[in-house]
Order: structure tokens, then sequence, then C-alpha cells
């Protein structure tokens, strides 16, 4: 039997399909700074808002997401692994009685602004068709800032 040792294109990696399909739908300038500030501001409330009901189930939902990084890509994960630290911390560092109602005002604000950034583009969100992209949008968000940075992924 004979072998092709003839170059192929590598097969695109899942993370780089995702992130794809989602920049599809966000190539409007003024809708990628919306989601720049809206995404994060989403993550962060509703680990506050899980934070409320326990805070250990935050630090679960967190972990999942996090395993779930970690199979698309051990660098996103590593991003994504700051990010979520520092919302927990966040989170630690607020007065008890401040969490939910902060998290609320935070998750509807940040909500209104990504379908005004959506109104925008004139595209509906990615996640409309699959709801693996609310995990995808802060990675988006991610490589966003390591573009600007100048580190490649």
């Amino acid at each position: 039997m004979h072998q092709d040792t003839t170059h192929s294109a590598a097969k695109p990696r899942t993370i780089d399909i995702l992130l794809a399909n989602y920049a599809d739908s966000h190539r409007n300038q003024t809708n990628e700074i919306i989601h720049c500030v809206c995404v994060p501001a989403i993550v962060f409330s509703v680990l506050g808002l899980i934070w409320a009901l326990q805070p250990w189930l935050a630090l679960a939902a967190a972990v999942l997401a996090l395993i779930y990084y970690c199979t698309l890509s051990l660098f996103f994960a590593v991003g994504m692994l700051l990010m979520s630290g520092l919302f927990l911390a966040l989170l630690y560092a607020l007065p008890v009685g401040l969490v939910l109602p902060v998290s609320i005002g935070v998750f509807v604000l940040a909500w209104i602004g990504q379908f005004i950034g959506h109104k925008i583009e004139g595209k509906k969100p990615s996640f409309f068709d699959d709801l693996r992209y609310l995990l995808i949008g802060p990675l988006f968000v991610l490589g966003f800032l390591y573009r600007r940075l100048g580190i490649s992924y």
C-alpha cells in the first residue's frame, strides 16, 4: 500500500472554527468594542448571580467552564483562569448584600449593550444558533486583547 507523503493542509482547530464563526457576526468596530466591555461584564454578573446563591457554586461553575476551555485551547484557558479569578476575587471583596443587586444591574445593562451592538451590526447574536457561543464570547474578547498586545495564539 502506497502512503501519500505530499503536504496537506492542517485541519483547523475547533477553537479557530468557533472564533471565526463568532467573528462573522462581530465585524462592526462599534459592536466589537461593545462586546469587549459587555461580555466580561456578563461573565462577572453570571458568576455574581451564582455567587449570591452559593459562592462554592460560582467557583464550581468557573472550574467547569475552564475544563471546557482546556479542551479548546490551553492558551485561552489560562486567560479565562485569570479573568475568572479576578472576577471571583472582586465578588469576594464585595459586601455580601451588594453581590446580588450589583450582579443583576450589570447583567441587565450588559445584555442591553450586547443587543444594541447587534442592532448596529445588523446580525443576530451567535448563541441564537448555538448555545456554545455563550462560552465562546469571552474567548473572542481575549483574542481581541491578545491581538492588541501583539500576542499570537
